[in-house]
């Protein structure tokens, strides 16, 4: 094998267009009902930025909340840089979210509505910039799921059907 684990990993990430994809929350789109995305940039110390690059980040219990007129999420976990000294980051400290004011105070309105949580959905980095895609959130009951996973099975089974008769196959 060629090249270190991070670059490997870097070369894995996938592009779209002139994104970098480092991490995705594929359960927030099973948990949740998506109603708006917002994208925001998010405020890192170096060595934060030395993981994201390699792909050491999860998104699964982040969240984030209005404190004091900020965004900020909490309990993203970047890894510890391998190669960081005692400067390193804490992995799990609360980082605060950029976005213009008009946008915070939409968002926390929505909010304060009752029922809407706000969820990281990818992070990436677009132009050499960290960003976050955030989703305005409504929490899915049991019934949503299973009906959701039963629409994706029938459509699947479909698409199987459909391909299966285009080919002349029975």
């Amino acid at each position: 094998m060629h090249g270190s684990l991070a670059e490997r990993r870097e070369v894995a990430a996938s592009r779209e267009g002139d994104r970098t994809v480092v991490a995705t929350n594929r359960r927030a789109w099973h948990d949740y009902a998506i109603l708006k995305t917002y994208e925001a940039g998010i405020v890192l110390v170096g060595t934060e930025v030395k993981s994201l690059r390699a792909g050491r980040v999860s998104l699964v219990d982040a969240f984030a909340q209005e404190r004091d007129g900020e965004l900020l999420l909490y309990g993203l976990h970047i890894a510890e840089y391998g190669y960081g000294t005692w400067t390193n980051h804490q992995p799990r400290r609360t980082r605060k979210l950029l976005l213009r004011r008009v946008e915070i105070d939409r968002i926390t309105d929505k909010v304060r509505e009752g029922g809407l949580t706000l969820v990281p959905l990818s992070m990436y980095f677009a132009g050499g910039w960290a960003k976050l895609e955030l989703g305005l959130a409504r929490g899915k009951r049991s019934y949503d799921k299973r009906q959701a996973l039963a629409e994706r099975d029938a459509n699947r089974e479909i698409t199987r059907e459909l391909g299966r008769h285009l080919k002349g196959r029975r």
